[in-house]
């Protein structure tokens, strides 16, 4: 648990955030300069703001009113960033070991064998951070914070550094330790993949406000510039996981819309999960199609069309059963099927579009099924 309420001004930036956030991982979700990283800095007391008052678990941290600050170093808190920042002359086990050197003994509730085992770093503590890749370097970032047993987690962009690859082997290692540590994560990010997957909690930033706060798939919202970056449109779609087709290696979730097939297993059939589709995977029709190869249709009806003079629009579909999916069309199209508000029409989403990788994987308490949010 974490309670935040500050205002601090930085040159001709003003941030003034305020929001709570529970057990698992609360997420800093906005734009670069929406104020991000300097709540991230204000909280570990890296900086001090003009007024506010944090506090994590039952330990206040900053009360401005009641003059308590306390220092960074006995805030208990672990922090990692989009650099490692391991120490090159220590070995991998020395750079682990190291956070623990300033947790007093009574408080060393996080043993060195666990967090390897989780880590899976076993093979990598003989060595120097300079032979390491990058995902190994942020898995030995990840142990040093949790062997420094802290009372919360902040992360920092911890991925932005990272390949494709690199950042598919390390979500789950986040999820492992959100899931069998039990430490709150305040987790930084403007990637709408990670914070669907990871987040139980999101807190929308925009130019130094808090203007959401809530589960991903209702505070996740679509960038309207349709005739600027089509790619970020995108929404989170929050369905029920059905059972593994072994014969095609296709996994259903089901959705009051339908049913949405995914390449791959994802876990145990029953739980719920989030999925992130792009407005530019999406493509509509005015009647259910035969003799395609997209599995995934989706029933409802035109909410919304907004265009300009441009070759492109975006289309809201209110989904059956709730929910709002958001599509990136041509005009060309849209007006080829004469498309407008209240028009019923499904949605089809080509299986091989969704990233499989990027589905949460637990850490949805409090959510049940619901349609998606438009990001």
């Amino acid at each position: 648990m974490i309670e935040v309420d500050v205002s601090h001004r930085q040159g001709g930036f003003h941030l003034e955030a305020a929001f709570k956030g529970g057990d698992g991982i609360t997420a800093l979700f906005g734009p670069s300069g929406s104020g991000k990283s300097t709540l991230i800095a204000l909280i570990a007391g890296l900086r001090r703001p003009e007024r506010g008052r944090i506090v994590a678990g039952d330990r206040v941290l900053l009360d401005t009113e009641a003059r308590v600050f306390v220092r960074r170093n006995r805030r208990r808190i672990g922090l990692v960033f989009q650099d490692a920042l391991l120490f090159p002359h220590l070995t991998v086990r020395q750079n682990l070991l190291f956070g623990r050197l300033f947790t007093p003994r009574a408080e060393r509730r996080i043993r060195l064998d666990p967090v390897v085992e989780t880590l899976g770093i076993g093979a990598l503590l003989d060595r120097r951070p300079a032979t390491l890749s990058g995902g190994e370097r942020q898995r030995v970032a990840f142990g040093r914070a949790l062997l420094a047993s802290p009372r919360l987690l902040l992360m920092d962009e911890p991925l932005a550094a990272l390949d494709q690859a690199r950042k598919a082997e390390v979500l789950p290692l986040i999820e492992r330790l959100r899931d069998e540590f039990r430490i709150p994560i305040l987790y930084v990010s403007h990637a709408v993949e990670e914070v669907a997957r990871l987040a139980a909690t999101v807190v929308m930033l925009e130019a130094g406000k808090v203007t959401a706060v809530g589960a991903p798939a209702d505070v996740l919202r679509p960038v309207r510039q349709v005739d600027g970056n089509r790619f970020a449109v995108a929404s989170v779609l929050a369905g029920t996981v059905g059972a593994f087709d072994t014969a095609y290696g296709m996994t259903p979730v089901h959705h009051p819309a339908g049913t949405i097939w995914l390449s791959g297993p994802l876990g145990e059939e029953g739980r719920e999960t989030r999925l992130v589709v792009r407005g530019t995977d999406v493509a509509l029709a005015t009647s259910l199609p035969r003799n395609v190869t997209i599995r995934t249709a989706l029933s409802g009806t035109v909410l919304r069309v907004l265009r300009d003079d441009g070759p492109l629009a975006s289309v809201d579909v209110a989904l059956s059963g709730g929910g709002v999916l958001t599509a990136v069309a041509t005009r060309m199209g849209l007006d080829d099927l004469g498309l407008d508000t209240g028009d019923r029409v499904w949605a089809l989403i080509k299986s091989v579009a969704v990233d499989e990788r990027t589905a949460a994987r637990g850490g949805m308490d409090g959510e049940g099924p619901r349609g998606p949010r438009r990001v």
